[in-house]
């Protein structure tokens, strides 16, 4: 016995107890046009470990492709969704937090209004980041899918209000990546649906393929990336609900299982076999699909169709899926950021 009384089994495991609860906790929260998703995690050796996690459609940019303004309604069911997100934050002790908003918020005119009520009914502060930050951010999330022996990559989510792309050249030994260029286009599954209508049929999809295309164009035509392609020297990655959904569908997974999508591969067949398969069905059809679900069914075949003219204009013939990218991104940014400051910090004294 010590001489508190307490056995050292019980005080080492006290020790380990306060250890973990001085660990620092990270949080990072990505409010989209169509999606509010918040990771909490605290750092590891080789990355970082997710404690808790949550992800709500709510459809923030519903109509402010068309009016130029956040609704009431979509303002309302966000906050709902961001409430419970200060609220994990809050129970788990986060010591550390980023909140974002992209591109609904950019685009909306009372967007000033929308971050004080969210403040005033949340506590949480919302920071709007530009295009190319969020595309910065979701490629580094998504780099450690990137294979070893690929000279460039082409990194894309496929978010609601935008479309980001990321253009990475990979070093000899690819352990690290620079970003070559970005590109940010407004079109995403909901502006697109908004657009084009839900239920597209052949021609409505090819229209919107064609859309899409001609957003990309000028960026190809600029890098000239099809070169690469030529040479199988550029891996493509895709990030967003559009991607991961066509690949749970494809793998006929009983119900959605990050762990089986994430990392995957598809072949453009694949997921035009998909993309097919997901059209020839009406909307109550692809919500009874246990990877998709009533909130993704009427954006899932738009999404199909910004997927296709990425792999049209770029014909690399396969991509990788990753359930990953601006979260992830954040919180590697945040952790790095703390380490150089305590590394400093010590070479200092």
């Amino acid at each position: 016995m010590t001489s508190t009384g307490v056995s050292g089994g019980a005080l080492a495991r006290q020790q380990r107890r306060r250890g973990r609860r001085r660990r620092p906790l990270y949080a990072a929260l990505d409010l989209g046009t169509n999606n509010c998703r918040l990771l909490v995690a605290h750092p590891t050796r080789d990355g970082f470990r997710v404690v808790d996690a949550f992800s709500r459609i709510v459809r923030l940019g519903e109509g402010v492709s068309r009016t130029g303004q956040l609704s009431a309604e979509a303002m309302e069911r966000t906050i709902d969704a961001l409430r419970v997100c200060a609220g994990k934050m809050r129970r788990r002790g986060v010591t550390r937090a980023r909140q974002v908003a992209t591109a609904a918020c950019r685009d909306a005119t009372n967007c000033d209004e929308f971050l004080d009520l969210v403040l005033r009914e949340t506590g949480l502060s919302l920071d709007i980041i530009s295009s190319g930050e969020e595309a910065s951010l979701a490629a580094a999330g998504c780099r450690p899918l990137i294979v070893d022996d690929a000279d460039h990559a082409l990194v894309f989510d496929i978010g609601g209000g935008s479309t980001e792309l990321t253009w990475l050249c990979l070093d000899e030994t690819g352990g690290g990546a620079g970003v070559g260029d970005w590109v940010s286009i407004p079109l995403g599954v909901v502006t697109l649906a908004e657009r084009f209508g839900e239920d597209a049929d052949d021609n409505a999809y090819e229209a919107m393929v064609a859309a899409v295309e001609a957003h990309l164009r000028p960026f190809e035509q600029h890098h000239r990336l099809r070169r690469f392609v030529r040479h199988d020297a550029i891996q493509m990655l895709g990030t967003s609900g559009t991607v991961t959904t066509l690949a749970g569908v494809h793998l006929d997974l009983p119900r959605y299982d990050r762990r089986q999508v994430d990392g995957t591969w598809l072949t453009f067949d694949q997921a035009t076999a998909v993309a097919r398969r997901l059209r020839e069905l009406d909307c109550a059809g692809r919500a009874s699909h246990p990877c998709i679900g009533r909130e993704r069914a009427d954006l899932v075949v738009v999404g199909c169709a910004i997927l296709e003219a990425i792999c049209r204009t770029w014909p690399i013939g396969r991509l990788r899926v990753g359930d990953r990218g601006l979260r992830e991104g954040m919180l590697m940014s945040m952790m790095q950021a703390d380490r150089q400051r305590r590394a400093g910090a010590t070479a200092a004294v």
